[in-house]
């Protein structure tokens, strides 16, 4: 996000004129349709990494939006007499709007039941074409004027239109790379119930990742077309157009601009000259070729090529450097300061009112006809034991289940029936029990993505994000990668990246789970920092020693009821909460 792409679409343009200056040296046609055929599948594969390289969402059907742009483009031209310089847009519009028709309904599905959805698109449009008549259709030719229609003799005229088409599809790609559109997607990938709780709208980012894959691939297929200038469905739709895909991001690298350039430009002229030379006598060599292709990414570079090189470079840079980034949980988390109530301003105006809510699992009753409100400015209080059903209420609250019963209103709205990140918009920040880290990103792109609800502008995201680090002590962190960090700064970057959003409410899981004595001290005093500027908070914690310091009321809930509700002084004596929760030594403790 922090860098153009200025740079590296002028990279992208010199090696596109290296490669079409070297095709202009070959005047053999098999090897000029080769080369065309390179930058033509590392453009199909561009259009699976958009969708499914950055989303996570595996696509076994991408041959569905090839296929539907080829016999777009050949109908244009049969029927209509419609050049493919206009036929390969109006193909871009079909596949982006078979984009969103497919992903409608498929997007309920998850893992490999949407892979398997995905896969019986190509599949039956392969059949209806052939129901409808167009086994084989060949575009007609244009002696008057061929290059009006995209027709040449000369096969480098193709090479360098798909050059062309190559650049604008790596173009695009870069863009959504260097966005909050690939970060976003990012995020869903890794991570979709923390995005969601983040402010991002998941179902619709899909949903444009789709659409725009959609368009580029249904690009590439009327462009292949009219290379070919013969389109059959099984050529279009078959198993072998999405693989190819598939398996050429996979072998150059996933989620990644130059991965599926790298794997066409590698894996497509080894099986066409294979194809070419043992074709007769093993037939299927094609096949043989892919599957090789995958056996020794998996045990290779089970990340792709070009991210095996990044790691490598990363790790000699890292070596000569001697060693990786200095942690700051000493520096951050050294100097125990006490939190308590004092300085602390609650209001009587009650911003979230919880009435009557319910929710069971079958005959288990989770939460059961649980009411109480929340004051502007305090900290509220979530304790009972063990399954007592207070995760799954921070659920109810922000959408991630919905309740059998009761309303939660917020700001005389009832937030029922909201989705996680519409609830987060409203203002209701959230962080998470186990907590749920974007692994593979930076700790500055984490809370990048909790900041986008909050800023529409990338660079204000981006401020947005380097304050609240700074507000939980992690500053210094900013470039270390999330899936390094320590528990504790697991902790304070999710608690970072729910304050990005700038909430006006902050739903705490167990944030202190985990933490040794230091830094549960200074996770209290960031809390409590929080609450003196004028943050509501309702937290969840076992640390009772903690929280008796921390919290200004208490809700306590026993198998899913309320058990009681009232300031921590009068709710640690009350017996039944006692018995119920704090146990014998709180018993002695209430008698003195």
């Amino acid at each position: 996000m922090q860098r153009t792409i200025g740079r590296d679409v002028g990279l992208i343009i010199i090696v596109a004129i290296v490669y079409l200056a070297a095709s202009m040296l070959i005047e053999n046609q098999y090897y000029q349709l080769m080369l065309t055929l390179v930058p033509v599948w590392a453009i199909l594969g561009i259009s699976w990494n958009v969708f499914s390289g950055y989303s996570g969402l595996v696509s076994f059907g991408h041959a569905s939006f090839f296929g539907l742009g080829a016999y777009t483009v050949t109908l244009l031209m049969v029927k209509l007499n419609v050049s493919p310089w206009f036929g390969i847009p109006v193909g871009m519009v079909v596949g982006g709007l078979a984009g969103a028709l497919i992903g409608w309904p498929t997007f309920r599905l998850r893992g490999h039941y949407f892979a398997l959805a995905m896969l019986a698109y190509p599949l039956a449009l392969l059949y209806i074409f052939e129901w409808a008549g167009y086994q084989e259709v060949s575009l007609p030719m244009k002696r008057e004027s061929p290059a009006a229609f995209m027709q040449f003799k000369d096969y480098r005229w193709y090479v360098g239109i798909a050059l062309a088409m190559l650049v604008v599809a790596m173009a695009i790609s870069l863009k959504i790379e260097r966005s909050r559109f690939g970060l976003s997607l990012l995020a869903i990938k890794q991570n979709e119930p923390a995005a969601e709780a983040a402010g991002i709208n998941t179902l619709a980012w899909k949903m444009r990742a789709i659409m725009v894959s959609g368009a580029i691939a249904a690009a590439v297929g009327g462009f292949y077309a009219v290379v070919l200038l013969i389109v059959t469905p099984p050529s279009v739709f078959g198993m072998l157009t999405s693989a190819q895909a598939l398996i050429v991001t996979l072998f150059g690298g996933v989620a990644t601009v130059w991965g599926p350039v790298i794997g066409a430009a590698i894996l497509i002229p080894l099986a066409e000259i294979l194809h070419a030379e043992l074709g007769d006598k093993i037939p299927g060599i094609q096949g043989v070729v892919f599957g090789l292709a995958i056996v020794l990414v998996i045990l290779l570079a089970p990340e792709g090529i070009v991210p095996h090189i990044r790691e490598a470079l990363r790790k000699r840079r890292e070596a000569a450097l001697g060693g990786g980034a200095t942690s700051v949980t000493a520096s951050v988390l050294m100097e125990p300061a006490m939190a308590g109530h004092a300085n602390r301003t609650v209001s009587t105006e009650v911003v979230l009112k919880v009435e009557g809510i319910s929710r069971a699992f079958g005959g288990l009753k989770a939460v059961e006809d649980v009411s109480f409100d929340v004051h502007k400015g305090e900290v509220l209080g979530i304790i009972g034991p063990n399954g007592a059903g207070k995760t799954t209420l921070f659920n109810l609250l922000n959408g991630f289940l919905p309740p059998h019963a009761g309303r939660v209103m917020w700001r005389n709205e009832n937030l029922i029936g909201l989705r996680p990140n519409e609830i987060c918009r409203r203002g209701i920040g959230r962080t998470f029990q186990v907590v749920r880290p974007f692994a593979r990103m930076t700790v500055l792109q984490n809370v990048v993505v909790g900041a986008f609800v909050a800023e529409g502008d990338d660079d204000k995201a981006i401020a947005l994000a380097i304050e609240a680090l700074a507000r939980v002590g992690m500053s210094e962190r900013v470039t270390a990668l999330a899936g390094g960090l320590t528990n504790a700064e697991l902790r304070l970057m999710e608690l970072a990246r729910a304050l990005a959003s700038r909430p006006q409410l902050l739903l705490l899981d167990e944030t202190l789970a985990g933490l040794g004595s230091q830094e549960v001290e200074r996770m209290l005093a960031v809390i409590d920092g929080l609450a003196k500027n004028g943050s509501t908070i309702v937290i969840i914690e076992h640390t009772m020693q903690a929280m008796v310091r921390l919290a200004d009321r208490f809700v306590v809930l026993d198998h899913g009821r309320m058990l009681a509700q009232g300031k921590p002084e009068a709710v640690t004596k009350d017996p039944a909460v006692i018995e119920a929760y704090l146990g014998k030594r709180w018993m002695k403790h209430a008698q003195h």
